[in-house]
């Protein structure tokens, strides 16, 4: 029996999880067996899981789960460098060149164990079948307007928390600014579900957005349109040929630019579109100022749905179901891509 085992999630500030109870009572329909642990975090409430027919266990007891147990996560694991010999369902954030990435694959391989990289889920058109892509976009941009309205204070974006539903979340951002007259906002990857997201933000607080998307891009850059714009959000993941959307000389350059919102977030990748900066920031400082006179803001906040943790936890756990559902032929389908995808680089490991 095909045995999916939902961990509870360890990075800080993480409460998504990829299946809701409703879910968790179609797979037992299906006939899987369904553990779900414990979470002192989750978003989802435990009761809701136990009224789903599935078994509890501890709260990050993974690592003593059957060896035929398909580990199911959404962040990154615990970087304590164990080898890891289960078969495990996650964004591994692996191969892209990421030097973390990299670690994480040699666990795999000295453990035995399979990634099945959430992010490299996909139909036999190449489009992935479950993101969080919206509600990245919407809370990405949210954290870039927090960005520019503490700029217009004359200081640098405080910490940021999670908001029980969109609502408040608008509420907030409309009190951090009032009176203040609206900036220019340009969204790139405009037609996707990020720039989706992003783009209904913006508008939903009066921010005037400008929409471009692989038309306006096929050219290769230079964009200096990006640097007319107060704000810019890159909504575009990095990949091998992605043009470089602000260069490292943005930092000096006359520019109206003076945050940058990179809701894809891969600044390690050495495909990143933005040479300005080099690491990501993080719930407690959401902000890295890479240059003054005037300010130059990046936000790149990896997790950033968790600031709408229900709303995001819902939206992708409905999308992923029907191919959970279809863990029982691991072998095809968008498992066997998934794991196509891991035994090529694996093998470079």
């Amino acid at each position: 029996m095909t045995h999916l085992w939902v961990r509870a999630e360890q990075r800080p500030n993480e409460e998504r999880v990829g299946l809701t109870p409703e879910g968790a009572a179609a797979l037992v329909q299906a006939g899987l067996r369904v553990t779900v642990e414990n979470s002192s975090v989750r978003a989802i409430p435990i009761q809701g899981y136990v009224q789903a027919g599935v078994e509890i266990a501890e709260e990050n007891s993974w690592p003593q789960a059957p060896a035929d147990a398909i580990i199911f996560g959404l962040k990154e694991l615990p970087e304590d460098g164990t080898p890891l010999p289960h078969r495990h369902i996650m964004f591994g954030h692996a191969y892209k060149g990421q030097p973390a990435g990299r670690d994480l694959l040699k666990r795999f391989k000295a453990g035995g164990g399979t990634l099945y990289d959430l992010e490299y889920l996909v139909n036999e058109d190449g489009r992935r079948v479950a993101a969080f892509g919206y509600w990245a976009g919407y809370a990405g941009a949210a954290v870039a307007l927090k960005t520019w309205a503490a700029q217009q204070r004359g200081g640098l974006v405080g910490p940021v928390s999670k908001y029980p539903g969109r609502q408040a979340l608008l509420k907030d951002l409309a009190q951090d600014m009032h009176a203040m007259l609206r900036p220019r906002a340009i969204v790139i990857g405009a037609l996707g579900r990020v720039g989706t997201g992003a783009s209904d933000l913006c508008e939903a607080l009066g921010v005037t957005v400008t929409k471009w998307d692989m038309a306006e891009t096929a050219h290769g850059g230079p964009f200096p349109e990006v640097l007319q714009h107060e704000i810019f959000l890159n909504c575009i993941l990095a990949r091998p040929g992605c043009p470089v959307f602000v260069p490292a000389s943005a930092k000096t350059d006359a520019r109206a630019l003076t945050v940058i919102g990179d809701i894809a977030c891969d600044p390690t990748s050495d495909f990143s579109p933005i040479k300005v900066y080099d690491r990501a920031t993080d719930w407690a400082a959401p902000a890295l100022r890479v240059a003054d006179n005037p300010p130059l803001d990046v936000t790149a906040i990896d997790n950033l749905p968790s600031l709408l943790p229900v709303e995001s936890s819902e939206d992708y756990a409905a999308q992923l179901l029907p191919s959970l559902l279809t863990l029982t032929a691991l072998d095809a389908g968008v498992w066997g891509r998934a794991k196509a995808e891991y035994d090529r680089h694996i093998a470079t490991v």
